[in-house]
């Protein structure tokens, strides 16, 4: 009975459960909310193929060129005022919110192309040291295969040890009268020397 009073004693604690976007913990990332634009969708790659390309464009020489025609031609047009016409006067605050604002998008588009070509960079270094791996080990192996060929080589019997053994156990032979040689017979002798 004890046991029940400490038991309806004690604070009955509910367990909450956690709404999504509950901003309460802060190690848990907060969901997204309603967007008011809708989301962009473009493919990673046909973006960073624009990228790449406006990257090499912005390297050339003819769009150098390009550029500086255009600036003449704006602080000329700017400077002669045609028919009073003067959008941008001298200190050309236009002409330089133009070039800030083309800065400002040529950099990220040019960090762009360069994190793709550092990725096309890395999985060639890796497919190269993947083959460097693959030829090295070949390597050894044709390598132990010589080392055994060449130690295999030696405990044979070369063409003149044979034929120094053969002419050495005919004379032996000769000596003992196993073998008579019969001059109607072509030299054995002769034959093997000649081969």
């Amino acid at each position: 009975m004890a046991e029940k009073d400490r038991d309806e004693q004690r604070p009955v604690t509910k367990r909450t459960t956690r709404r999504p976007g509950d901003t309460s913990r802060l190690d848990q990332p907060r969901e997204a909310g309603r967007r008011l634009l809708p989301r962009i969708q473009m493919e990673s790659d046909t973006f960073g193929r624009f990228a790449e390309d406006f990257a090499r464009y912005m390297g050339t020489a003819q769009f150098l060129i390009w550029m500086t025609i255009f600036v003449i031609i704006w602080i000329a047009l700017n400077l002669l005022g045609i028919y009073g016409l003067k959008w941008d006067p001298y200190p050309f605050i236009l002409l330089n919110l133009f070039f800030s604002t083309q800065a400002s998008y040529a950099a990220p588009l040019i960090l762009l192309a360069q994190n793709r070509h550092d990725d096309r960079d890395r999985v060639a270094i890796e497919s190269d040291r993947a083959r460097d791996e693959r030829n090295l080990a070949d390597t050894e192996f044709l390598t132990r295969e010589v080392a055994s060929l060449r130690l295999a080589m030696r405990e044979t019997a070369t063409r003149d040890f044979v034929r120094s053994e053969l002419r050495s156990l005919l004379d032996e032979m000769e000596e003992r009268g196993y073998l008579r040689h019969d001059p109607s017979e072509p030299d054995l002798e002769a034959e093997v020397s000649t081969r």
